[in-house]
């Protein structure tokens, strides 16, 4: 009889092999769609890889993939054919500009409360099976609270927010932070304000946040900074390029550069968290949860 996922998540802790020393673990998230949120996880990756820092990023948007769409690559495999077997997770990792790592999910995959027992395992087994060196473990999740978005942040070790100064997300990324605050005790949320104008222009959105959730919530909110307005990230975007690496003098790109030395400095998890093992675990535990 074969061992179910949680037997083999349990086995996990002392398979410490694959992954040498603690990984950071960082998801990026919205309270809602069309934010920004990926084009700005993809140049924070982008802006990390170049400076030097050993980047995987994981197209967590099971049902909407684009990150293959955006920097422009054609992917053979994906996530799909980790889960079904037919590849290791090492084969369908494609590597983008600066030496980004990345593993593209498709459109039309299960959502991860979905997935069979089968597939948990196999995705546990793909992970734990990695041998690549990775500094850092970027997830860019789906847009909303659903349970795979979730699942992927309560299993990071720091949750990114990405706000834009309009009514919807700024109701919505509060909604996003009470929920994994008060159900999943999710205490630290690190908060980029995008397309803003000026500098105080994203204080002033992040202030609005904060407000509400000093006033209801119990949690400790990080302004990271901004990203600014900017035609030379929609050309970039246009031309399915990162614009670090297209138009590294743009204002966007300096932005990026200076949020990636941010995350450069944020503690390393010296406990089994930190480990990409233990991610794996504690995503699929928090997936079967709510399965």
């Amino acid at each position: 009889m074969a061992d179910s996922p949680l037997d083999q998540a349990n086995g996990l802790r002392n398979m410490t092999s694959a992954v040498p020393r603690p990984v950071k673990v960082i998801a990026v998230a919205s309270g809602k769609g069309g934010v920004g949120k990926t084009n700005i996880t993809v140049n924070l990756g982008v802006a990390l890889a170049t400076q030097g820092k050993q980047v995987l990023l994981l197209d967590a948007d099971l049902g909407l993939a684009n990150i293959d769409v955006m920097l422009g690559l054609h992917p053979q495999y994906n996530l799909q054919h980790v889960l079904n077997g037919s590849k290791t997770l090492a084969e369908i990792i494609v590597e983008g500009p600066a030496g980004l790592k990345i593993i593209p999910a498709a459109s039309g995959v299960q959502k991860m409360a979905e997935l069979s027992p089968a597939e948990h395992a196999g995705m546990i087994q793909a992970f734990s099976e990695m041998e690549q060196h990775i500094d850092i473990l970027l997830i860019d999740s789906a847009a909303g609270i659903a349970d795979s978005v979730v699942s992927f942040t309560r299993a990071a070790q720091e949750v990114i927010v990405v706000v834009c100064d309009e009514p919807a997300s700024i109701t919505d990324a509060y909604a996003f932070i009470k929920l994994l605050s008060r159900e999943y005790q999710v205490s630290r949320f690190h908060i980029i304000a995008n397309m803003c104008r000026t500098i105080q222009e994203g204080r002033e959105l992040f202030n609005k946040i904060s407000m509400v959730c000093d006033r209801f919530l119990e949690v400790n909110l990080d302004f990271m900074g901004i990203v600014p307005f900017d035609e030379d990230l929609r050309r970039a975007v246009k031309k399915q390029r990162a614009v670090v690496e297209y138009l590294p003098r743009s204002k966007s790109a300096v932005a990026f550069t200076h949020l990636a030395k941010k995350i450069e400095f944020w503690p390393v998890q010296k406990q089994p968290r930190g480990n990409m093992e233990f991610f794996v675990e504690r995503l699929i535990q928090a997936s079967l949860e709510v399965s």
